[in-house]
Order: C-alpha cells, then sequence, then structure tokens
C-alpha cells in the first residue's frame, strides 16, 4: 500500500535500468502516472490487493489530469494513443468493473444467462439504493476513462490506435460495457413504492449509466472511422444475434449463419495492421508480454494475432499485399470444398449477401420492369376495400372459411393486375384478433440487436453518437473508393443492415425516435437520419424497407410515416440543386417516386377511402357508430401517412420534370377520389359554430301559469333552507364533453387543401407559358367528373382553412382553354331559377327582368342584352319586395323556413325546404335533379337552375340590397332572395353587347386583362358565400357541407324594435340565458 501510494505521489520515476535498456521504448510522465492509476483502480475493483480511500482519492486526482491533458495537449494525446501498455490497463479495468457493477446493480452474474435466477425489478432497486456511494464513484471514473479513450483515437495517424485498440481487445469490453449500461438503463424501476431520497439515487445512478454509454458509443464511432476492417467486425458483432430469429419470409431468404461465416472469412483476409502498429506490438510483446510484466501479454486472438506473434508460429492467412493495389477478379467455384478458400477466390464481402440484395432490390433498379397500376385496377381495389371493410367487422368472429371467402375475393378483383409485380401482395389492412401486437418496437422484453434498446433510452442530444456510427458504416462518401474486388463496402454494410433482424429493428427505432421526439428538418438528428436514409435509397432498398417496415392493422405505420418525410427531405434538397434529366441520380429519383406511387394508388387511397365511405354510412344512419372498426389513434395515424404523401407530391410537383410523371401517372384520379370520399364522409365546419337556439322550448299557457303561481306558497314550505325541493331533487349535471371526437367524426383536417394544392400545381401551364392551363390534366379532370368535386370546395371548411383560395387556382387553370369546363360552368352561372309567383304581378320591375333574362337565355346570344334599373327604381324594388313580404307576413301564420341546397358527389342537385309551423308541425320539401354529363353540359337547362335559386353573382348592385332583404322573414325573405338573384343575373349584359359598346384598342386590353373564364370563375366562387350571407341576415353564416340557408323567422313574431333573431319567450319565462341569446342578434344601422 505505502508502496503504491509513494509510486503515484512521485510521477517523475523512472523505469529500472535493466527495463531502460532492454527497451526502445521508455515510459513518459503521463504514460507512467495513468498506468500507475490504472492498476490501482483495477485492484480497488477486484479487492486484489485492497486499495484504501486514501490510494483513490490520488488514483481520482491523476486520472482527471490525465483526462484534461488529452482534451488539451496534442503531444500527450499522441504518446498514450502509442503505448499498447495504456490500451491493455483500459481494457483490464473495464474488464475488472463489468462483474463489479453488474452485481451491484442487476445481481448475480449467473443471473444474466439465467432468467430463473435473474433479479427481480424491485431486487435490483434495492441493490441499486444499497450500494449507491460505491456505484457513483466507480461510474464516474469509467466515464472519464472511456473519456480518455475516446480522445486517444482524435490523432494525425487514427490506424494505429485503431489497431492497438483492436490488439488489446477494448473493441469486445466496449460492447459488455455497453450491453450493461443498456440493461440497467432500460429497466423500469419501482419508483413509485419508493420515498423521495430513493428516487433521486436510483435516476443519479440511471443518468450516470446513461453518460457511460453515450460515451461508449463516441469512442466506438472514434475507432470505426475510416477503418473497414474495423467497421465490418463492429457491424458484424452488433448485427449478427444469435438470440434474434430471422423471419425467412421478411428477410428475403437471407441466410445469416452461411453470411457471418463468409463476413468473418473476410475479416480475416484483411487482418494486415499497419506498419506502426505491428512494430509498436512487436516491441511490446518483446519487452514485456513474453517476461510476463504488468501489464501482461497479449491475447493470442484469431485472427489478428499473427501481427506480433513470431513469424511461423501461427498460420497466416491474411491477403499479400505485396502486389500492391492489384484488382482481382472474382470468381465463384461452387463446387470449392474449403469454405475459406472459395471465398478468397471471390473476393467480395458476401456472396449470400449479393444474392439477397439482387432478389429483393427494386425490380425496376436496371430497367423498367413494373409497369404502373390501371386507373381500372386501382377503382377494383377500393371497391374491394369498401366491400371488405364493412364486411369485415359486420361480426365479432370470423371463421376460417370467412377469411378464405375475403381471400378469394380480393384475387379475383386483382386478376387484371396479378401479371405484373408492379402491386405487392395485399394483406388485410386491419387485423381484429387481440393477440397480434401493434408493433414489436412498443411492445415490452428485450428487442433484438445491441443497439435497438439505444433509441428509447437516450434524449435527442445524446443519441447523435448511434446515428454517426450508422451513417459512417452505410453512407457512400466521396472519397471511400472500391475495393481490389471493386466492391463499395459502405454499400455492402448497407445491405448488411436491412439484411438481418438487428438491422431493420434498429432502422425502425430510428425512424420512429424522430415522431417521438418531434424533430424539425432543421436538428441535427434529423439531417443525420436523412443521410441514412440516402443510403438506402443508392443502394435501391427503399422499397424492402418500406415493406418491412409495415404494421399490419396499419394502412400505415409510423415508422413508414417518417420514412415518407425523410424521403420528401430528400426531394426537396434536391430541388435546390437538380440533377440532370438524363444523370443516373435523377432516374434513381423517378424509379423511387414511382414505387411510392404504386403504393399510393393500390393500397393507400383504397383503404382510406374505405374508412372515409365507413365514415358516411355512419352518418346517413346506415351503420352504427359503435361497428366503427378502428380508433381515433389509428385514424390520426392513417391521416398522418396520407398528409406526407401529400406533402412528398407538393416536392415532386415543384420540378417540371418530375411533375411530368405525376401528369403521366394520372395522378388527379387519387386526387379527386380523396376529394369526393371527404365530401360525402367529413361534414364541413363552419368558421363560427352558431349558439342552440331555445325557439323550440314550448312557452307556458296561462292556466299552468296560473297553476304554478297558485301552488308557490304551498311549495316554500316544503322547501329546505337552501331553497331545495326534497320531493324533488334537480336533474344531474350534464356530461362533461369527450376529450376526443369519436373516430367516425375524423376530420381528416388539412387533406383537402392539399389536395387542391397539388391539383392546380399539376394544372398550370407547362413551363415558359403563362396560359392556357395544362390540357392533359384538364382532361383527366373532366374525364373522371372532378369539376363537381372542386365545385364543392368552394364552401368554406374550417377543417381545410385554404382551401377555398386554392379551389379557385385550379379552377382558373381548368377554365383557361378548355371548353368543356367553360361550357359546364357558364351554363351554372347564366342559369336563373324560375321567379316567384308575386314576382310575376304587373308592374313588377324585377318580374320583367327576370322575364328578359330568359328570353336572353333562350334566343341566344343576339338577343339584346337587358339593362339593369336605375338606382331610383333599384331602391322600389327593394321597397316593393319588403312591403310585399311584410304583408305577407301578416296574413301567413308564423313559420320558420331553412332551405338546404346542394350538389352531391353523384351529381345531383338536391333541394330541401324545411318548414315550421305556429303548431309545431314540420314540413320537408325534397327537389332532385339529376346532372347532364360533361359532354352535354349545354343542356343542363332547368336541373341548373334549380341549383342557384338561393345565389348572387359578387354584382356592386346586389351588395345594395343585400342588408334589407336579410331582414325578411319566411318562405317570403327566400322568394325575395331568390327573385333579386334572378333580375341581377337577367341584367347582366352579355359579351357580344359589351364588346359592341368599346372601341377596339379597349377591347383588345379589356381581353388580354380578363377573359370569358375569368369571369366565370368570378361567379361561380362567390355563388355559395353570397346565399348564405343573404339567407343568415346579420348572424355569421353557419357554412356546412351543402349550401344551407339557416332559419329566417318572420318579423311578427320577433320583439319590438328588434330585426330578425329568434322567437321571444314570454315576457314572464325570459331568463339569462335568452337574454345572452339575444345579444347575438344585433341590429343593422338605420343608414345600410
Amino acid at each position: 500500500m505505502a508502496a503504491t501510494q509513494t509510486a503515484l505521489m512521485q510521477p517523475t520515476a523512472e523505469l529500472p535500468a535493466a527495463d531502460r535498456s532492454s527497451s526502445h521504448h521508455s515510459l513518459t510522465i503521463e504514460e507512467l502516472t495513468f498506468c500507475s492509476a490504472m492498476s490501482c483502480f483495477e485492484g480497488w475493483l477486484k479487492t486484489d490487493p485492497a486499495i484504501g480511500n486514501r490510494t483513490m482519492t490520488f488514483v481520482t486526482k491523476f486520472i482527471t489530469k490525465t483526462l484534461d491533458k488529452t482534451h488539451n495537449l496534442k503531444d500527450v494525446r499522441e504518446n498514450l494513443a502509442a503505448s499498447v501498455e495504456t490500451w491493455l490497463w483500459l481494457t483490464k479495468d473495464f474488464a475488472a468493473a463489468i462483474p463489479s457493477l453488474t452485481t451491484r446493480s442487476i445481481g448475480p452474474l449467473a443471473g444474466l444467462n439465467d432468467p430463473e435466477r435473474a433479479a427481480t425489478h424491485q431486487e435490483s432497486t434495492a441493490l441499486i439504493i444499497k450500494y449507491y456511494q460505491s456505484l457513483k464513484e466507480d461510474l464516474q471514473l469509467l466515464i472519464k476513462l472511456m473519456h480518455i479513450a475516446r480522445n486517444l483515437l482524435v490523432v494525425s495517424e487514427p490506424e494505429v490506435p485503431q489497431d492497438l485498440c483492436a490488439a488489446a481487445q477494448f473493441d469486445q469490453i466496449l460492447y459488455q460495457t455497453i450491453i450493461l449500461c443498456i440493461n440497467v438503463t432500460s429497466k423500469a424501476f419501482e419508483g413509485d413504492i419508493l420515498d423521495e431520497g430513493s428516487r433521486h439515487k436510483l435516476s443519479e445512478i440511471s443518468e450516470l449509466y446513461k453518460r457511460l454509454l453515450v460515451t461508449c458509443l463516441q469512442q466506438a464511432h472514434n475507432w470505426i472511422a475510416k477503418n473497414d476492417r474495423n467497421k465490418m467486425s463492429f457491424w458484424s458483432t452488433v448485427l449478427f444475434d444469435d438470440e434474434a430469429q430471422d423471419d425467412h419470409a421478411c428477410s428475403g431468404g437471407f441466410r445469416s449463419e452461411i453470411a457471418k461465416v463468409e463476413i468473418q472469412n473476410w475479416i480475416e483476409r484483411n487482418s494486415r495492421f499497419c506498419d506502426k502498429a505491428r512494430r509498436l506490438l512487436v516491441e511490446y510483446e518483446e519487452r514485456l508480454g513474453s517476461r510476463g510484466l504488468p501489464p501482461g501479454p497479449l491475447a493470442r486472438i484469431a485472427p489478428l494475432a499473427w501481427n506480433w506473434l513470431p513469424e511461423g508460429s501461427v498460420k497466416v492467412r491474411a491477403d499479400d499485399l505485396s502486389d500492391g493495389d492489384a484488382k482481382i477478379t472474382p470468381q465463384w467455384k461452387e463446387h470449392e470444398p474449403d469454405k475459406f478458400e472459395q471465398d478468397r477466390m471471390y473476393g467480395r464481402v458476401s456472396r449470400e449477401i449479393d444474392m439477397w440484395w439482387l432478389r429483393v432490390r427494386d425490380p425496376n433498379h436496371d430497367e423498367w420492369v413494373v409497369p404502373m397500376p390501371t386507373i381500372e385496377f386501382a377503382q377494383q381495389r377500393t371497391e374491394n376495400c369498401k366491400a371488405n371493410l364493412v364486411h369485415r367487422y359486420t361480426t365479432t368472429y370470423r371463421t376460417d372459411e370467412h377469411e378464405d371467402e375475403i381471400a378469394e375475393g380480393e384475387a379475383r378483383g386483382e386478376d387484371g393486375a396479378n401479371d405484373s409485380r408492379s402491386c405487392h401482395e395485399y394483406h388485410d389492412g386491419m387485423i381484429e384478433e387481440e393477440d397480434v401486437d401493434d408493433d414489436d418496437s412498443y411492445g415490452e422484453g428485450p428487442m433484438n440487436g445491441l443497439l435497438t434498446e439505444v433509441p428509447n433510452i437516450l434524449d435527442p442530444k445524446q443519441i447523435e453518437a448511434l446515428h454517426l456510427i450508422v451513417k459512417s458504416c452505410i453512407l457512400d462518401m466521396p472519397g471511400n473508393g472500391l475495393s481490389r474486388a471493386g466492391e463499395n463496402l459502405q454499400k455492402t454494410r448497407c445491405r448488411m443492415f436491412l439484411a438481418l433482424e438487428c438491422g431493420r429493428s434498429l432502422l425502425r427505432e430510428i425512424l420512429v425516435f424522430l415522431a417521438v421526439w418531434e424533430k424539425t428538418e432543421q436538428s441535427m438528428i434529423f439531417q443525420l437520419t436523412t443521410q441514412i436514409v440516402e443510403a438506402v435509397h443508392h443502394s435501391a432498398l427503399i422499397p424492402f424497407a418500406w415493406q418491412s417496415l409495415r404494421i399490419p392493422k396499419d394502412i400505415i405505420s409510423p415508422a413508414q410515416t417518417v420514412l415518407l418525410r425523410l424521403i420528401n427531405n430528400m426531394f426537396r434538397a434536391r430541388n435546390n440543386d437538380p440533377p440532370r434529366p438524363e444523370s443516373k441520380e435523377h432516374l434513381r429519383d423517378v424509379k423511387l417516386l414511382h414505387f411510392l406511387f404504386i403504393q399510393f394508388r393500390s393500397r393507400i387511397v383504397p383503404e382510406c377511402v374505405a374508412l372515409m365511405h365507413l365514415q358516411a354510412q355512419v352518418h346517413s344512419g346506415v351503420c352504427d357508430p359503435a361497428d366503427f372498426p378502428v380508433d381515433s389513434w389509428d385514424m390520426e395515424r392513417a391521416k398522418d401517412g396520407l398528409h406526407q404523401f401529400l406533402e412528398l407530391f407538393l416536392t415532386v410537383n415543384e420540378l417540371p420534370e418530375t411533375r411530368a410523371y405525376l401528369i403521366e401517372w394520372e395522378a388527379a384520379y387519387e386526387l379527386l377520389v380523396l376529394l369526393k370520399g371527404l365530401e360525402v364522409g367529413v361534414p364541413k365546419k363552419p368558421l363560427v359554430a352558431l349558439p342552440v337556439r331555445s325557439a323550440q322550448r314550448q312557452i307556458p299557457s296561462p292556466s299552468s301559469t296560473r297553476a304554478s303561481a297558485g301552488s308557490s306558497a304551498t311549495d316554500d314550505l316544503d322547501r329546505d333552507a337552501y331553497g331545495r325541493d326534497p320531493a324533488n331533487p334537480p336533474p344531474p349535471p350534464p356530461p362533461p364533453p369527450p376529450l376526443q371526437e369519436p373516430a367516425h367524426k375524423y376530420p381528416w383536417a388539412g387533406i383537402k387543401a392539399h389536395i387542391l394544392h397539388i391539383l392546380a400545381g399539376l394544372l398550370q401551364p407547362p413551363p415558359g407559358r403563362s396560359s392556357p392551363g395544362n390540357p392533359q390534366v384538364q382532361k383527366q379532370i373532366i374525364r373522371h367528373s372532378g369539376i363537381v368535386s372542386l365545385l364543392n370546395c368552394c364552401v368554406y371548411d374550417d377543417h381545410n382553412r385554404y382551401a377555398r383560395d386554392r379551389v379557385q387556382v385550379c379552377l382558373k387553370w381548368l377554365l383557361d382553354g378548355c371548353e368543356a369546363a367553360n361550357n359546364f360552368l357558364r351554363d351554372l352561372v347564366a342559369t336563373s331559377p324560375p321567379p316567384p309567383q308575386h314576382m310575376h304581378q304587373p308592374g313588377c320591375p324585377t318580374a320583367a327582368a327576370g322575364a328578359a333574362n330568359a328570353s336572353a337565355g333562350r334566343h341566344g346570344a343576339h338577343s339584346h342584352p337587358p339593362q339593369l334599373p336605375p338606382p331610383a327604381d333599384r331602391k322600389a324594388i327593394t321597397d316593393g319586395a319588403s312591403a310585399n313580404s311584410s304583408q305577407s307576413a301578416q296574413q301567413q301564420q308564423p313559420k320558420g323556413t331553412t332551405a338546404t341546397l346542394r350538389i352531391t358527389a353523384a351529381g345531383e342537385l338536391k333541394s330541401d325546404v324545411k318548414t315550421t309551423g305556429s303548431g309545431g308541425a314540420t314540413t320537408v320539401t325534397t327537389t332532385s335533379n339529376k346532372l347532364p354529363s360533361l359532354a352535354s353540359a349545354s343542356a343542363l337547362g332547368d336541373g341548373l337552375r334549380n341549383a342557384v335559386s338561393n345565389t348572387l353573382p359578387p354584382i356592386n348592385q346586389a351588395m345594395l340590397q343585400r342588408h334589407s332583404i336579410a331582414h325578411r322573414g319566411g318562405a317570403e325573405a327566400f322568394a325575395a332572395v331568390a327573385a333579386t338573384g334572378a333580375a341581377i343575373v337577367a341584367a347582366l349584359p352579355s359579351d357580344a353587347a359589351i364588346a359592341a359598346q368599346m372601341p377596339a384598342s379597349v377591347q383588345h386590353q379589356a381581353q388580354s386583362a380578363r377573359n370569358r373564364s375569368e369571369e366565370l370563375l368570378r361567379d361561380i366562387i362567390n355563388l355559395a358565400d353570397e346565399a348564405a350571407r343573404l339567407a343568415l341576415g346579420p348572424v355569421m353564416a353557419d357554412e356546412t357541407a351543402d349550401l344551407t340557408l339557416g332559419p329566417v323567422m318572420t318579423p311578427a313574431l320577433a320583439p319590438p324594435g328588434r330585426q330578425g333573431g329568434t322567437v321571444a319567450a314570454d315576457a314572464d319565462d325570459e331568463t339569462e340565458e335568452e337574454e345572452e341569446e339575444e345579444e347575438d342578434n344585433v341590429s343593422l344601422p338605420s343608414g345600410c
């Protein structure tokens, strides 16, 4: 003890003369003190010899000083890095620490391999609390030692310490340390049953283990940097897990046991150290190792020991590099009995890996083999998904025969696509069995692979080293070069990464990590993960990775969603510096986009539309909400995946070269199908939800009021001190609102706006032109009946706040140069409804204007256009209509009228008029008209006239009558709205009349500034908005999925001094709630 302390206190001591004379290498002061401190620390951990606290104080001091010097002094770092003794002592210290820490943190060493003897969570917690102080001190020293080992690899010649580290087997001890840290930090300690002090101790020890784990990962990254043999050795250690059972089908028939032997043979063939490292190892073996002096001889490990052992003592099978970098030609001899010789002649890392890659890579890698599925196939797949989704969950029990029937039905529906490899085998997107786990990565228990648990332990700042390791092993960077056999080793390790179950599990956890921590594109972790995905893309393995990340019960799994986000980020970077269209990089990106669009067409869209279809059935009462097969979390996953697909297409749509592929594949069809599904499955959300009115409450009769007053005195005697009646307790309070909407009401927010954005990009003119719109996309929208879907998006929807703005752009480019679309919308705008009966009275100017407009519409463009009446006459029209409305309201019974107008996705025009009489009787009148096809758009006629009976084009004169009309009541107000709209539409001059009155130069300017298509677009965009605002008056319009007119009550039922509003209750029954409702009905100033 005293001799050891003296040696530590006198760091300038030199080696004995005999040792110095027999050695060409003398230890520096830093080497001597550091090695002495580590020898004492080994004794402290092993308690052999016994080391006291005073000695450990000096040990901690010298280790701390050495750490500071390796941070700041390059010479010290260079000397320690080239010292074989330093690496051996580091190995011995960690080899002694692992059993000691395991016993004090997890339990007996025998329990590591025997589950029956393993410590429980409670026992492990008790051990950590018991040995808290010693664990804390030892972990702090081990963290410093691992920091030093990490720093020693950052030198001018890193291959020297990398080879010395491998010779000392420090890399193997590093793996064991990582395993220990993962085993401790991944345990769920029973913190709820502990006091505050115990929880603090547990937390502190866990954080120290995490710090040690992070430092281990950093050291591993430095050890493999720019060293292919170390990369292959590390990759082989962490990916080939003997306990992991690879699924032969999921792995593409990969035989891991054969690949492992081939990789070990490659490592042995490339086991030659650099010359300087070999010289240092030989010197150490002659000076200390062969004489048995501390720290002891180097282990004779295969296949590296031949580098320092005497020549001829072991068989050397490393490649002879005397011929330099001469290239070799791979040759595979199938019947060679010697496996090592067979692999040596092949030259590459593993033939098994190469053959696996040829089987599972993108089938379009070399040439276009897989075609794009047709529209007919997509339609059939959508119908199959709708039928199977509804039929699958009609019963709670499914027999094997039922499963076979579903499989046969799907096979019959997909016969047209079975002859190609474009569509993968269709699996049920929703699985009902309770024993199917959501995902292996979300379950409890150990996962496959050494590093798979790391993302569940560390935070984003701590985990950067793991991403750097994966990137360093698989990303092909400029300057890496090829092996002598012409092999890109980075791509080979990338193929290993996905061929083995441990690698696929690690990739899944890395992807999900971004979603859990919600990292942005600017974060370091996101950029590193993007580079990892880029490496997978370079190996044409994203299609295989996509399938391996799939979860059967989800339409798209969270890991797939994150993968799409990373691919989108990758394509966005391409847009900043796009590759040449004829380049290999561009073709590789197009093939990836081709695969992803196949998934979008054959799986994502059909299953999402099936869910929307089922939502519509629930809303219409066909299905019970309790039978909806998925929960809100599943709907959220589906929406996130669909959103990422649309984000990707937005990015692809920016470049004309890639946009052309979306047009060629008819991406407009999928977008329109989604729009139609959202229209029928999700009601639109208004900007402001109107409060529930009290008009439906019954007004108490006078007799009941008197009876109530007569009995009030008696009731007061029966009440308690708080005014409560024990015989009639108050009703229970209403239940609280649900935390989230049920799944069948899921709104798919934001999806419609993204779809319209993509459609607008597809419709824009070709590059270099400002007009007309893309004719190919215009024809696709017309062929798939997309105009009605676009018009339905004109109504405001708070779930898609920017949809109205984007649909205007879509309609603008759709009308620009497309005669069929112009005919459809021209007839829709020009068509006027038949005037109400009171508008046919003689002397009514509005009736005359309406008749003139009808006549002009029948006789064509050659008729003289009617003119708008002068302002005085317009005021007379308004006043007359108001007077007639008041008189009619006084003669009629009080009633409320609600008019609903809508264009269905099936192409029908429906108008519902709901009338509520004074007695509470309700009458509903429904009219339905079938829209003609686009080919006969000019023959819309009276069917379309009913569709715009309550709409006004955005003309300034119409705004003058807006407020007066809005405050009329009942059916008269509704008729006044329709009649005034007809009059103003009738008064619009035709294009020919306007052009005849303009000079030629003005005509030319007007034509260039604004054509007829823009006028039609302006009119059609404002149809729904104007009708809703005029009908609802000063109350904010409740815009829903239909063009709905809210209830308008007659003025006869409104209290004096108020216009519009709700039915007034008896003065005796006015409550505070009614007063609050009255505040919503704001009267317009008389000046309006």
